[in-house]
């Protein structure tokens, strides 16, 4: 029998905290992380919350030579790598550094590097742009840097699927590691888009809600009043390992990685499909890469941007794939406290798949109040609800059309 391919660590930094257990014990307690948009000035914005890492201080992770050359969403990865890191115990070996790769993925990559040096560019001139602004931007600049912060000589690379880059990121490094490619990986997504460009653009697709008055109260996943998204940034990263490696070093062993499965909706751009049919086909495969049937999810972790569409369209798939069985599985958008971390938010939501059964608790949709007759599954509204699970589903799809669905299993 093939190894298993097992979590040994994970570690991130989103709205809600900056380390594991923060982000656990604020989720678990339904705090939110929004709050009034603080790195920019939004005197022109009609758009006014986001999901901020809040007093993130990179000096904490990286020395200060590195800050500086480093983007935003850089430094969130560096950061949420570390931890996942120490926790797997996963050190630097000369002679099996080809053996580990690194795969955290960004949507968009060094968007405020982007804008800072455009704005130099045009107000100051070229000679003044950073020397290190093109590595800043790149998409694939994260995981370089962590594997020469780590030395690991692995494939190295980042995938861009917008907000399925973390989940086909991690999904990707499953499959490398069950193909005898590598026996390792570090691996997730990281996005800092909280720049005055990029909400203004995802308020321009009329993606965004603007509301204003109370900033815990928005975003609302599947509410009948949802009226768009949430910026969020953050990164979120885990170790991969192959089982016999695992054992063999003594590694504590989270959960198994048990399946993953991409498709695309070949339906439009930013909109997805109506029937949700993409997204049901990439349940379905995950849960036959796992080995699960429908009644074995005991959890799902839902992408639930709180769109018209997207909560819509995801609800459908979710009943296309299970059937009767889906009014059965607790479903939770734990965007409703982060906000939508865009290229990050697959792998955060994979972790809560993860801590979920280990703990016995699953996190809340919080900001649920009037309920939908559209989506009318069961979202675990407002308080975190105990619950002792073996596996559970993670969603994430994203604009292009892209799905990408990860199965976490206890580990045994």
């Amino acid at each position: 029998m093939a190894d298993k391919v097992v979590i040994t660590g994970i570690g991130t930094v989103n709205p809600l905290g900056k380390t594991v257990e923060e982000t656990w014990s604020n989720a678990i307690g339904a705090k939110s992380g929004i709050a009034p948009i603080t790195l920019f000035d939004t005197i022109d914005s009609q758009v006014k919350l986001a999901g901020e890492v809040k007093d993130f201080q990179p000096s904490n992770y990286l020395p200060a030579k590195e800050t500086r050359r480093r983007d935003r969403c850089q430094q969130l990865a560096s950061a949420a790598a570390m931890e996942a890191i120490q926790q797997a115990g996963l050190q630097e070996e000369t002679d099996q550094a080809g053996r580990i790769g690194v795969i955290v993925s960004s949507a968009i990559g060094g968007l405020k590097s982007i804008e800072e040096n455009l704005d130099i560019l045009r107000t100051k001139g070229a000679k003044k742009i950073s020397p290190f602004v093109i590595p800043q931007l790149m998409s694939n600049g994260a995981s370089g840097l962590i594997s020469i912060d780590h030395h690991f000589q692995g494939p190295c690379f980042s995938v861009a699927s917008a907000c399925a880059s973390g989940a086909d990121g991690i999904g990707i490094a499953k499959m490398l590691i069950q193909s005898g490619v590598i026996d390792a990986a570090v691996t997730g997504g990281c996005d800092a888009t909280i720049t005055e460009f990029a909400v203004m653009s995802f308020d321009r697709i009329g993606a965004v809600s603007r509301r204003t008055d109370v900033p815990a109260t928005t975003p609302r996943p599947f509410d009948r009043d949802r009226d768009g998204l949430v910026m969020g940034e953050g990164a979120a990263v885990m170790v991969l390992e192959r089982e016999s490696r695992a054992v063999s070093r003594g590694a504590a062993i989270l959960a198994e990685l048990a399946g993953y499965a991409s498709t695309a909706d070949a339906y439009h751009i930013t909109a997805p499909s109506k029937t949700g049919s993409g997204g049901a086909k990439a349940i379905e495969s995950a849960l036959e890469d796992a080995q699960v049937n429908i009644g074995d999810i005991g959890y799902i972790n839902a992408h639930g941007t709180a769109t018209q569409f997207n909560d819509l369209s995801e609800t459908r798939a979710i009943k296309a794939a299970f059937g009767q069985q889906a009014y059965s599985i607790p479903i939770s958008s734990t965007k409703s406290m982060t906000g939508h971390m865009i290229g990050a938010t697959g792998a955060l939501e994979a972790i809560f798949c993860v801590l979920a059964i280990r703990n016995g608790m699953l996190p809340p949709t919080i900001n649920y109040q009037t309920p939908d007759p559209d989506c009318d599954l069961d979202y675990i509204p407002n308080i975190a609800r105990e619950a002792k699970i073996t596996s559970a589903a993670s969603n994430a799809f994203g604009f292009g059309g892209h799905n990408a669905v990860l199965v976490v299993k206890e580990y045994s």
